[in-house]
């Protein structure tokens, strides 16, 4: 036979064209069945009634938006798209919607809600806050009485009792649960005091029944989640419970308290990681001042800051040679003046008058002035004549 064979490849791609086109959205019921959670976080299961069966996959990017806990057995409602997986050669079921049989209009609402808000992209995990590592300043909205206000005053006690709890009671089951939770996010956002605003928000309740949480499956309450400014901690009934609430809140906890747990850090933890900085940092300061006192050390050595002081040494020894030399001259310039002055005082007493009347001399005077030659002198003239020990006086004669 010499007819052109398609190769298995060639005809899984022509049926699953052919398939994918002719069936890319469909709506079937069944059973759940052998249903696993994959380490990737894919879930894979089995859709199924009494005569047939066919595999489906839930993607982990749809996953979280699914509210049903998936079980075997469960009966449900499953959307999605038929596709053909070549490489074990049969077709599933990609599910992008699930709904459990029987709930009705309001399950239906839910489904719906949920997706137009992913659309939205109120789930998108780039859009949420960063819940801020050490708080100031905690909002709690949630009911004031039960159990869910006291585990988490005290987990607050107990990991960082410094921080400030400020309580908007609210109802938050009942026909007015919806307007009061939005009443107490608005509150938060705005407050008339700013020493009321918060630096994280958490919005919890204990467990219940799909009733008792249906205020946090409100699109207005997932609205004012969406819009607050301030970053909101979602804890919703239990672990298991998942409502719109949390998958639109910037964080979602499994319970009350493991909210209070993710809102505040651990105060031993906290203290400890203080205490290892500090270590360090008194580990680096001693060192920065070891190196510096080696670098002083270093300097107070070194010929250049030395200098200056053998410097003044040797002009503190010159100082001293030129005050001996000033010491020296000065004496030596005053003997020389005495020596002159020795020698002018002699000269000036061989000029004494005293001297010269003590060999023989005498001094004449008239009328108080010196009579100097003898005719000068007329003849019965009275005259003085001094003589070196005293004077006499005497008339002219002739």
């Amino acid at each position: 036979m010499n007819e052109t064979a398609q190769s298995v490849s060639e005809l899984t791609r022509a049926i699953k064209n052919e398939l994918e086109s002719v069936f890319p959205f469909v709506r079937v019921k069944g059973e759940l069945s052998n249903c696993k959670l994959h380490s990737s976080g894919h879930v894979y299961l089995t859709l199924k009634d009494s005569e047939a069966q066919i595999p489906a996959v839930i993607w982990k990017s749809v996953r979280s938006r699914f509210p049903l806990e998936l079980k075997d057995g469960l009966e449900v409602i499953a959307e999605g798209r038929l596709e053909v997986y070549p490489p074990a050669g049969r077709y599933q079921l990609i599910c992008t919607a699930l709904f459990q049989t029987g709930e009705g209009a309001q399950q239906q609402a839910l489904a719906q809600l949920i997706a137009k808000l992913a659309k939205a992209g109120y789930f998108d995990p780039e859009r949420k806050k960063q819940i801020p590592r050490i708080p100031r300043r905690i909002g709690m909205i949630t009911s004031p009485t039960g159990a869910v206000i006291k585990d988490m005053s005290d987990v607050f006690a107990r990991r960082f009792p410094v921080a400030e709890l400020l309580l908007y009671p609210v109802q938050v089951q009942g026909e007015k649960a919806v307007e009061s939770i939005l009443r107490a996010i608005d509150y938060f956002n705005d407050p008339p005091n700013p020493d009321h605003r918060p630096d994280v928000l958490i919005v919890a309740r204990g467990g219940g029944s799909a009733e008792d949480l249906q205020a946090f499956n409100d699109e207005s309450v997932a609205e004012a989640i969406y819009r607050s400014r301030i970053p909101v901690i979602s804890a919703i009934g239990h672990e298991t419970d998942l409502s719109v609430a949390d998958m639109v809140a910037d964080l979602r906890a499994g319970t009350p308290s493991i909210a209070a747990e993710r809102a505040v850090p651990d105060r031993d933890e906290l203290m400890r990681h203080i205490d290892s900085l500090t270590g360090r940092q008194s580990i680096l300061m001693e060192g920065m001042i070891s190196g510096a006192q080696l670098q002083v050390d270093s300097i107070c050595g070194s010929y250049a800051f030395n200098r200056p002081v053998l410097m003044l040494g040797q002009y503190d020894d010159r100082l001293a040679a030129s005050e001996k030399e000033m010491r020296r001259a000065a004496t030596e310039k005053l003997r020389q003046k005495e020596q002159y002055f020795d020698a002018a005082s002699d000269r000036l007493g061989m000029l004494d008058v005293r001297r010269v009347l003590k060999r023989g001399f005498a001094i004449v005077s008239q009328n108080g002035g010196y009579v100097t030659s003898a005719e000068a002198l007329v003849p019965g003239a009275e005259i003085d004549i001094e003589f070196h020990d005293g004077g006499r006086r005497a008339s002219v004669k002739g």
